[in-house]
């Protein structure tokens, strides 16, 4: 059984055939998917699709794209939406210093004060970075240990990763590690210690090479998957298993059942 730690099903690409996405999930073996917000919308719209499928969870929280629109009163009502049971986490926040489409002070100041958030909840977050582990991981070292989480769609290379790891942190890895030319983010899948291993899709971006540029989906998991265990020298039951104790154990989700 797979998860997908990382997922924005609730998005209106999927509006025409959601059932028939989460079904093929099932099919492909991925019991739990964790749907993330990344704006007040699609942090409800995440709750609310959470609600009727019993294997799927929401996190909530602002991108670093639109932290020109934070403001204390966003984080307010973060708050509100973060004590509905089937929020398991903060996110997704970070910095994204490649599109810059809100600017760095701003991006550094949402993402701050949802960090205030996750320890105030105890609560993991979901941190999204672009080219900005420069400012990420100082900020996030400042916070003593106070912070568990995810790196997602981790982009860095294996010297990044283990200073990702010395934060207690965990690296999501996602369809690009299926890409020929990755070999940084191939040498990271291979030497990641396996309690801080989960694997994610962002979907409907980054599909892993067989749908490359095509819209992504929560069955295409296994597929990558299906890479890091080769990368490994080891067998797809074996990934599949720990990276879902590992999402359990960091979400606080116990016997995660059938989508």
């Amino acid at each position: 059984m797979l998860v997908d730690s990382h997922a924005h099903i609730q998005l209106d690409n999927y509006l025409a055939d959601r059932d028939a996405v989460l079904a093929r999930a099932r099919r492909a073996g991925v019991h739990a998917i964790l749907v993330i917000g990344f704006d007040l919308q699609t942090s409800r719209d995440g709750i609310a699709l959470a609600e009727s499928h019993s294997g799927l969870y929401a996190a909530v929280g602002m991108h670093p794209h639109d932290a020109k629109d934070f403001e204390e009163e966003t984080l307010n009502i973060f708050r509100e939406l973060a004590l509905h049971s089937k929020v398991v986490a903060l996110g997704e926040m970070g910095l994204d210093y490649y599109r810059n489409l809100s600017p760095k002070s701003v991006q550094i100041t949402a993402f701050e004060r949802q960090l205030d958030l996750a320890e105030e909840l105890d609560l993991p977050v979901v941190i999204h970075n672009r080219e900005a582990y420069h400012d990420i991981l100082p900020i996030l070292r400042a916070r003593n240990g106070r912070i568990r989480g995810v790196m997602h769609c981790f982009s860095g290379d294996v010297d990044v990763m283990r200073q990702t790891l010395d934060l207690g942190l965990s690296v999501g890895i996602g369809g690009p590690v299926t890409y020929r030319k990755s070999e940084d983010l191939q040498a990271v899948a291979r030497e990641v210690p396996a309690d801080h291993l989960l694997v994610e899709t962002d979907c409907p971006w980054l599909a892993p090479q067989f749908r490359r540029g095509k819209r992504n989906e929560p069955s295409y998991v296994r597929s990558t998957a299906e890479r890091i265990a080769e990368l490994r020298g080891i067998s797809l039951d074996e990934v599949a298993e720990v990276t879902t104790r590992n999402f359990e154990d960091l979400f606080r989700v116990k016997n995660t059942t059938q989508l």
